[in-house]
């Protein structure tokens, strides 16, 4: 795995604190996110390495584990111990013919020690055999999840992979990589590669089964009197119509908008929910308005229903 500078990924010292490591990601996120660059491959592209490197910084666990081996720390099966075993070697370890030999006085195989950093087996078949099937967890994108298509991941010990994701993908899709598993000996064929998925939370989306929700702020001036507005999709941007006189919490639906089903070509739906968004509280002439409104809720109590009232 080629080593990334995560730190300076996201423009922050090495020492940098919890605290500081967010407002970082935040601001970042905010600016490269695709639903704010819509068809810029580059920003998508700069969105997600924002993103991994968060996911990393963010985890005390991740970030003490990229602190100490740097990338190939975070590859799945990755074995603490045995690198630093492998570290003492390099630094001058005695060697024997297939054997080392630590000041501890233990005998160490090499190869299980290399194979051993990330969860290789130990043991060599004698004869032509086929390699042993290997397992691993990848993050991708939500909205990569949702559309599909072919993504660049890196996979301990086996280098950046291209990932054919299929459009639908949640959390626990498992995806087959023929002959990217271990090595076959002897010349046998290698084994099999699965993966399976973790996606990333959105910042907007919510997703339940093949349906997306999405909370859209709005105007009052748009609930009162209508409007047509654009509400971002995972495949683009689309104009939706708010209906006169609708109400702040209104779930409208977008049908065909959310993910598809695996294994089918239909798609779930979106639904909008709409969220009235108040002019800004400091402007001095919201007071007179919201006075002028009093006499509108004369008669009405709007918190009726959490009383269990009807």
């Amino acid at each position: 795995m080629a080593d990334t500078d995560l730190y300076a990924t996201l423009g922050v010292a090495r020492t940098a604190s919890a605290e500081e490591i967010r407002k970082a990601y935040r601001k970042l996120a905010r600016k490269h996110h695709p639903d704010v660059n819509p068809g810029d491959r580059k920003a998508e592209e700069r969105f997600k390495e924002i993103s991994f490197a968060y996911e990393v910084l963010s985890d005390k666990d991740k970030r003490a584990r990229y602190d100490e081996f740097g990338t190939a720390g975070l590859a799945e099966g990755f074995d603490p111990a045995h690198a630093r075993e492998y570290a003492r070697w390099s630094q001058g370890a005695r060697r024997s013919p297939s054997y080392e030999t630590f000041s501890g006085g233990a005998d160490i195989d090499l190869e299980d020690l290399l194979g051993g950093i990330f969860g290789g087996r130990a043991g060599r078949p004698r004869g032509p055999a086929r390699g042993h099937d290997a397992e691993g967890e990848i993050e991708v994108d939500f909205v990569d999840a949702v559309r599909g298509g072919e993504v660049r991941v890196q996979v301990g010990g086996r280098g950046t992979l291209r990932i054919k994701v299929p459009p639908g993908s949640d959390t626990g899709t498992k995806i087959r990589l023929a002959g990217q598993g271990d090595a076959g000996a002897e010349g046998g064929p290698a084994g099999d590669l699965f993966l399976t998925l973790k996606v990333r939370p959105h910042a907007f989306y919510r997703r339940e089964g093949s349906d997306l929700h999405l909370d859209l702020p709005v105007t009052i001036p748009e609930l009162v009197h209508g409007a047509s507005v654009e509400v971002p999709t995972p495949d683009g941007p689309v104009t939706m119509k708010i209906p006169a006189h609708s109400a702040s919490g209104r779930v409208l639906r977008l049908r065909g908008k959310g993910a598809a089903k695996l294994g089918a070509a239909e798609r779930g739906d979106m639904y909008v929910r709409l969220v009235a968004e108040l002019p800004d509280p400091s402007d001095p002439r919201l007071d007179a308005i919201a006075k002028e409104l009093e006499p509108l809720y004369q008669g009405r109590d709007v918190r009726a229903r959490l009383r269990g009232e009807s």
